[in-house]
This record gives structure tokens, C-alpha cells and sequence, in this order.
């Protein structure tokens, strides 16, 4: 960490004064040089952090200072970034927090909901009486997923690699999980789909995997890649490798990226908040910045249930 003078925001931006910080797989993937940029150093990461406006610059009506906000993915971390006491953001990648949500809920609901939306209901392809299967569900945006495919009354799957996690997400709301490390995961979904296979998959992890997960999907079914735990090339039907899983993440969050479709999430989104159908999933609180090191090395690991998050204190 080092100190910088205050950033003050030009046309179009505002400064948020960070209260709490939400941690993704893409930072640690841009801090680690593995992600689809490469870190322009000194660089300052991070795309969620929920606090209050600060100062707002010219052209800015609809906040105010001292509004409560979260950012949302909808810029690049070359341009800007939120790990610090205050950060500078572009206003259309700001929202007004739900006046239920805390600081820290704040933090951990708004990636997770946005690409779950983007993925399974911004474009109706996921239907009611619709089978959806998720992998590496234990992770904050699956989470989101199982109550979004709930919400819109498809019956999600849920896979994890052992049983330890088996019961939080039936408790999250997934109607089966299937533990990939000890069941035949083909074997399993057709038999819980009566032979028919689903009609979306939403996976994280790419690679080789996604072979079998092809051969588990319907007719006019779809597979989103939305991640890649897996780094290995990812060979689809068609293909000799999957060059577009770059291209299809970045559709995926276009979501935030445009106006009236970010209006339409927001509003989803909120009424879910609003009726509790959707809650933040938080794993675990980290207290100040000088923790982030640590949060970090945590979110590597692969243990957590829903979202890291780390606090901020100046």
C-alpha cells in the first residue's frame, strides 16, 4: 500500500469513501498478471466497494454526497480501481444501496447478482420447469445463481468436487447437488432430468470438463462459461478450442456496461433483496485494509461459502 493525494472526480465520475471492499477471483487474477490484462504498474485493483459519495464531479445528478452506494463491475482496473480509503468510479458504475442492505451486504451482492442475472434471466432463455446446472457452486456467483433460477422457477443443480459443502447448498436452495469427486456427473443429472438433460449450464470452470457438461445439455440447450478455474484450453463440439471464452465473459458483463440493461438488473435485483427471495452470501469479514494480503491468499484457496470481504479503516 502507499499513500496518494486525494483523487478528485472530472466530468462523469464521483469518489466514493470506501467502507467496505468485495473481493473477486478477477483481482487476484490481475494481481497475479493471469487475467485478460495485464497490470499497468503502479496499478490499484478492484471493482466492488460500498460506502459513501464523497464528491461527485460535473455532469453527476443522479447522487448526491453522502448517498449510500455500491460500485459495480462496469469499468476496466486499468482505469480505475476501488482497494483503497477512497476511490474514484465512473457514476454510471454506481448504484444506490437498498436501504436494508448493510455496507458489508453491500459489497457482496452486486458481482455475483449482475452476472448471475446477465447469464440466466436477462434475455429469458432459462424458463420455468427448467433444469440448470451449476458448477463450483459454492461460489458467490453460483449462490446468486441457485436463487435467481429459483426466483424465476427452474430447478437448479448444484456440483461441488466434495460432500463437505452438500448441505449449504441444499440449504441455499439448490434442489440437488451432485459431488463430482465421488458420483458420475452425467449419470446423475440424466437421472434427475429423466433422461432429458438441461437446458442451461452455467459453468466456472471451463477446460477439458466442459465436454461432459455438453453431453448433459438438452436440444436447444445452452452452455455459458463464465470463468476458468480450469487455465487448460477448453475444446468445445466444433472447435478445436474455445478462443471465445474471453469474448463471452465480457458479454456476460455487459450487463453493467449499459444503461437500460443495468436499469432492468438493478430492478430485479431489488425487488429480490426486497422479499428476501435474494441475500448476500458472506464467508468471511476481513478488518482493515492491511488485511488484504491476507483475504486474498483466503480467496485463493478455495474454501469459502459466498463472498470474501474486507473492511477499510483510515
Amino acid at each position: 500500500m502507499r499513500e496518494v493525494p486525494l483523487p478528485r472526480p472530472g466530468p462523469g465520475e464521483l469518489r466514493i469513501k470506501v467502507e467496505v471492499l468485495g473481493l473477486n477471483r478477477a483481482e487476484a487474477l490481475y494481481r497475479a498478471g493471469t487475467y485478460l490484462q495485464t497490470p499497468k504498474l503502479p496499478a490499484t485493483p478492484g471493482y466492488e466497494a460500498a460506502g459513501t459519495v464523497d464528491a461527485v464531479g460535473e455532469g453527476v445528478a443522479a447522487f448526491r454526497v453522502g448517498d449510500r452506494v455500491d460500485s459495480v463491475p462496469a469499468f476496466s482496473q486499468h482505469d480505475y480501481g476501488v482497494y483503497g480509503t477512497h476511490a474514484l468510479v465512473p457514476a454510471r458504475a454506481v448504484v444506490h444501496r437498498p436501504v436494508r442492505l448493510s455496507a458489508v451486504q453491500g459489497a457482496a451482492v452486486w458481482m455475483p447478482y449482475l452476472i448471475a442475472y446477465g447469464a440466466l434471466a436477462e434475455d429469458g432463455h432459462l424458463r420455468p420447469g427448467d433444469h440448470v446446472l451449476l458448477t463450483a457452486a459454492a461460489s458467490s456467483v453460483a449462490l446468486a445463481a441457485i436463487r435467481i433460477a429459483r426466483r424465476i422457477g427452474a430447478v437448479p443443480i448444484a456440483t461441488t468436487r466434495t460432500p463437505a459443502k452438500g448441505r449449504q447448498l441444499l440449504d441455499a436452495g439448490a434442489a440437488h447437488v451432485v459431488v463430482t469427486g465421488e458420483e458420475d456427473l452425467l449419470a446423475r443429472v440424466l437421472d434427475i432430468t429423466g433422461g432429458e438433460g438441461v437446458r442451461t449450464v452455467f459453468d466456472a470452470v471451463a477446460g477439458p470438463g466442459v465436454n461432459t457438461l455438453a453431453r448433459a445439455i438438452a436440444p436447444s440447450g445452452r452452455l455459458i462459461v463464465y470463468g476458468r478455474l480450469d487455465p487448460t484450453d477448453t475444446p468445445m463440439p466444433g472447435q478445436a478450442t474455445f478462443a471465445p471464452i474471453t469474448s463471452r465473459f465480457h458479454r456476460i458483463h455487459e450487463v453493467s456496461r449499459d444503461a437500460e440493461r443495468l436499469r432492468r438488473a438493478h430492478a430485479f435485483i431489488t425487488a429480490g433483496l426486497a422479499d428476501a427471495t435474494f441475500i448476500p452470501v458472506v464467508d468471511r469479514v476481513f478488518e482493515g485494509l492491511d488485511t488484504i494480503a491476507e483475504a486474498h491468499r483466503y480467496l485463493e484457496a478455495d474454501t469459502q461459502v459466498g463472498k470474501t470481504v474486507a473492511t477499510v479503516t483510515d
